[in-house]
C-alpha cells in the first residue's frame, strides 16, 4: 500500500513539474532531443494549432496532417527559436505558413466559405456569453462572410487571444495594418450581425 501511495505521489509531482515548466524551457529540452518535453509541448498546444489550421483549410484530414508537420518542424528546429515571441505565437506562425502553402499547392484558394458552419469549436469564443443555441451559428455564418484577411484577424484576436503585436508577427504585417484590418473587420461583422438580428458583439 505504501508503495502505491509513493508511486501516486511521484506521479502527481511529475504532473505538477510538467505544468510548471514553461514552453520556452520545453523548447530548450526539445533542442537537446528530449522526447518527453516534445510530448508535453504537443499535449499543451496540439488542439489550438489544429483548430487554427482547420479554420484556414476547412478540411479535417488536411488539418490533422498539417498539425503533425508543424510539430515535426518544432522537433527539428527547436534550437532556432530565439525567444522574441511567445512559443504559441511561433507555433501559429509555422501553422499558418504550412496551411497556406498546402492550400496553394492544392489550388483551394477560393474555398467554399459555407463549410465554416460545419466546424464545431468548443473553445471559449466571443459568442460564449451569447445564446449558443442560435447566436453562435449566426456568428460563425457572419464570420464566414468576411474577407479572408478580415476573417484571419478575427480568428487570431478572438479565438486565439493574440495581441496586435503577435498577430502582426504571425501574419507578417505591420501593427498599424493589423489595427486597420481589425477596425474594418469588426465594423463589417457588426453590420452582418445586425442584419442577422443580433444587436452587438462583445467588444
Amino acid at each position: 500500500m505504501q508503495n502505491v501511495v509513493a508511486i501516486n505521489a511521484r506521479a502527481r509531482q511529475s504532473i505538477i513539474a510538467a505544468q510548471a515548466t514553461s514552453d520556452e524551457m520545453l523548447l530548450q529540452s526539445i533542442a537537446d532531443g528530449n522526447r518527453t518535453a516534445m510530448h508535453t509541448l504537443y499535449s499543451r498546444h496540439n488542439v489550438r494549432v489544429y483548430r487554427f489550421i482547420l479554420r484556414i483549410v476547412r478540411d479535417t484530414t488536411m488539418a490533422e496532417d498539417l498539425v503533425s508537420q508543424v510539430f515535426m518542424d518544432v522537433w527539428r528546429t527547436a534550437s532556432q527559436f530565439e525567444g522574441r515571441s511567445q512559443v504559441s505565437t511561433w507555433l501559429l506562425s509555422i501553422a499558418r505558413f504550412k496551411a497556406l502553402t498546402s492550400l496553394r499547392q492544392r489550388k483551394f484558394e477560393d474555398i467554399d466559405q459555407e463549410d465554416v458552419r460545419e466546424i464545431a469549436d468548443q473553445a471559449d469564443t466571443p459568442e460564449a456569453s451569447l445564446d449558443r443555441s442560435t447566436t453562435s451559428q449566426i456568428l460563425r455564418a457572419c464570420v464566414a462572410k468576411l474577407s479572408p484577411a478580415h476573417r484571419e484577424i478575427i480568428n487570431l484576436v478572438y479565438y486565439h487571444e493574440k495581441s496586435v503585436e503577435e498577430v502582426g508577427e504571425i501574419i507578417g504585417i505591420p501593427q498599424s495594418t493589423v489595427k486597420t484590418r481589425m477596425f474594418y473587420a469588426r465594423k463589417q461583422l457588426a453590420d452582418l450581425l445586425k442584419n442577422a438580428g443580433v444587436d452587438s458583439l462583445a467588444a
